[in-house]
């Protein structure tokens, strides 16, 4: 916000009344302490500007519908920098009766710097432009207005530009988080391919063993058999050998025949 284009367009005017003398007397007094404080811009006393509020106040309490006060005590607010408190005095002032449509105009403007000021802009625009309805010529409210117009304008696309930031942050969240997904997924469907090719290694492996196994048995069946054969061909080839030692036996045990020559 910036408060010297606030104070610049800030318009103050006091308001005297000429209703009632006890009246009159405490407003005129709280103005003269009020004007104290605000001749020299670079050197504001905030005392005059309670001793003003408290003067208004005074007058109030002998009239307290009295507008001229009212006004008053919310402009010497203002200048206090009580905004809460002022905003509720403008706003009781713009709610009473005023022919006035200038003195109204006043109040309403002053009622739109007072919202700016606790950076309600979107009140500050329709007090300005009340403002406008009694006094349709006022240059510093025109100007003001547009002013809060702008800034709410800025507020509207600062708004916006951190909607789609958190919207650009959901969806990279969003992606991030499918990403991460899809590797756990990527990263579980390896580990189940790796087991898969280790189980199907692994049953390889048996297969293979059990065929290495089967093959030896086999060959030991085959080695048993040739085993069986050459026992079979050996007890026939000792057989052979009885029969021919048999043979040569009884050869030797026949006698010789003697050879009978004839005497001629």
């Amino acid at each position: 916000m910036n408060r010297l284009l606030i104070l610049l367009l800030f318009t103050i005017t006091l308001i005297s009344s000429v209703k009632g003398q006890q009246e009159r007397k405490f407003i005129r007094k709280g103005n003269r302490e009020y004007n104290k404080a605000v001749i020299d811009s670079n050197n504001v006393d905030t005392t005059y500007y309670q001793k003003a509020e408290i003067d208004y106040r005074k007058a109030l309490d002998k009239d307290p519908n009295n507008w001229d006060a009212t006004y008053n005590l919310a402009n010497s607010l203002f200048k206090q920098g009580k905004f809460e408190d002022a905003i509720h005095q403008y706003q009781a002032a713009t709610g009473m009766s005023n022919d006035n449509k200038e003195n109204l105009a006043k109040a309403y403007h002053n009622l739109g710097n007072a919202y700016l000021q606790t950076n309600k802009i979107d009140e500050a625009i329709e007090a300005y432009k009340n403002s406008l309805r009694n006094n349709p010529n006022s240059f510093d409210t025109k100007y003001n207005l547009a002013w809060a117009q702008n800034k709410k304008r800025q507020q509207q696309n600062q708004q916006q530009q951190k909607q789609d930031k958190n919207k650009d942050n959901k969806d990279k969240n969003k992606q991030d988080k499918q990403d991460k997904q899809n590797k756990d997924n990527q990263d579980q469907k390896k580990q189940e391919d790796k087991q898969n090719q280790q189980q199907q290694n692994q049953q390889q492996q048996d297969k293979q063993q059990q065929n290495k196994q089967g093959d030896n048995k086999q060959q030991q069946n085959q080695d048993k058999i040739s085993k069986e054969d050459a026992m079979r061909i050996l007890e026939a080839l000792q057989n052979d050998e009885k029969k021919v030692q048999k043979k040569v036996q009884e050869q030797k045990v026949q006698p010789n025949k003697r050879i009978i020559q004839k005497d001629w």
